[in-house]
C-alpha cells in the first residue's frame, strides 16, 4: 500500500500507527437514532481564512488567528490544539485546502472529514518531516490494524503552501498534492466496501502536539519524539478552503444502522429527523478544482441528491 519512500519511512509504517483515528462521536447512529448530519447545500462553496472564522464553521478548540498567509493556527503550549470543524457535512465532493504545515518534532497538522459513525478520511503532516505527508482512512472508526497509511513525498511542507485535496467519490477516494494524485483508494479495495468511508462527512482542521508525555508512546514515535515547546510557537498556516459537493441537500438521514451510503437519505430538515426524503443512491463525480461560491450555507433545502460531476457510475461490489 505504500508509495515509493525512504526504507526509513516503510519500517516506519509497518511498527507505527499512521494517522491516529478519531475514536468518539456524539451520537453513532449505527447504534442508535440519532439527528440528522447538516448538509452543506451548495454545489461549490469557498471561503477565505485570512478574513477568520467563517460563517457556518467553528473553532472547537483553541482560537484563529489571522495573517497574510491565511488561518493562523498557533500552538504556544503543550495543551493547545486549535481546531476549526465545519458545522455541516458533505455526501461525496471534492475538498481543496491550501495549506503550510507547522515545524516541530513531536507537532502535528491534520486534515481530517470525518461522519458520525466514524468513517474518516486523512491527510496529516508531521513538523519534523520536511519530505512527506501521510494519509489514511478508517470505516465505522476500526482501529484493529494501522495498516491502512500512506507516505507522499512532498517539498518542505512547513515553508511552503501546498495544494492538498481529497476527491471522495461512492466508488473511490483519489488523495491529491499539487494537482498531482498521489494516492487512490477504491471501494472494493477496503474489505469489500466494509471499511470505506461513505456515510456524510464534515471536516476538521487542527494543529495538535502529539508528541507529549500523556500520549502512548507509539503515538509519540510516530509524530517525531517529545515536542520542544521551548520552540514555540508553531504555526500551521491555511489560506482558503474550496468544496465541489457531489450532492448537495440540506441534511442528511441514516435511515437504518447498517452505516452503507445506499442507506442514506437526503431530506429537507437541516438537524431534526425529517419527513421529506428521498434515497440516496450516489454518484461518482470527477474532480474539479474550481469553486466560487461564497463561504455560506444556502437556505433552500433539496429532497432529492444530485451530480456536478459526470453521470451516475455503477454501484461497486
Amino acid at each position: 500500500m505504500h508509495s515509493v519512500v525512504s526504507s526509513l519511512a516503510a519500517i516506519a509504517a509497518i511498527a507505527l500507527p499512521l494517522c491516529t483515528a478519531q475514536t468518539s462521536t456524539a451520537c453513532n447512529p449505527m447504534d442508535k437514532t440519532c439527528l440528522n448530519s447538516v448538509g452543506l447545500n451548495q454545489a461549490e462553496y469557498t471561503i477565505d481564512l485570512t478574513k477568520g472564522v467563517p460563517d457556518n464553521w467553528t473553532m472547537t478548540s483553541g482560537e484563529l488567528k489571522t495573517s497574510s498567509l491565511g488561518g493562523l493556527f498557533q500552538i504556544n503550549t503543550i495543551n493547545d490544539g486549535p481546531t476549526l470543524q465545519s458545522n455541516f457535512h458533505i455526501f461525496f465532493g471534492y475538498v481543496e485546502m491550501k495549506m503550510q504545515a507547522a515545524p516541530g518534532a513531536g507537532i502535528v497538522s491534520t486534515f481530517v472529514m470525518e461522519s458520525q459513525d466514524l468513517d474518516e478520511i486523512d491527510l496529516e503532516i508531521i513538523g519534523s518531516q520536511t519530505t512527506q505527508v501521510q494519509s489514511n482512512y478508517f470505516g465505522k472508526g476500526n482501529t484493529t490494524t494501522y495498516d491502512r497509511g500512506q507516505f507522499h513525498p512532498v517539498t518542505t511542507p512547513q515553508t511552503t503552501v501546498h495544494t492538498y485535496a481529497v476527491d471522495w467519490q461512492q466508488d473511490k477516494t483519489v488523495w491529491y498534492i499539487d494537482g498531482q494524485a498521489v494516492r487512490t483508494l477504491n471501494f472494493a479495495d477496503a474489505v469489500g466496501g466494509k471499511n470505506y468511508p461513505q456515510t456524510p462527512l464534515n471536516l476538521r482542521i487542527g494543529n495538535w502536539v502529539a508528541g507529549q508525555p500523556k500520549n502512548d508512546p507509539g503515538t509519540v514515535e510516530w509524530a517525531g519524539g517529545m515536542a520542544n515547546m521551548a520552540d514555540a510557537p508553531f504555526n500551521m498556516y491555511v489560506s482558503q478552503i474550496t468544496i465541489k459537493n457531489y450532492n448537495p441537500c440540506a441534511s442528511y438521514e441514516y435511515s437504518d444502522k447498517t452505516g452503507s451510503y445506499q442507506s442514506i437519505k437526503c431530506t429537507s430538515d437541516s438537524a431534526a429527523s425529517g419527513s421529506s426524503s428521498s434515497s440516496a443512491s450516489a454518484p461518482s463525480a470527477s474532480s474539479s478544482a474550481g469553486a466560487s461560491s461564497g463561504g455560506s450555507i444556502a437556505s433552500k433545502s433539496s429532497s432529492s441528491l444530485s451530480s456536478t460531476g459526470r453521470s451516475v457510475s455503477s454501484t461497486p461490489a
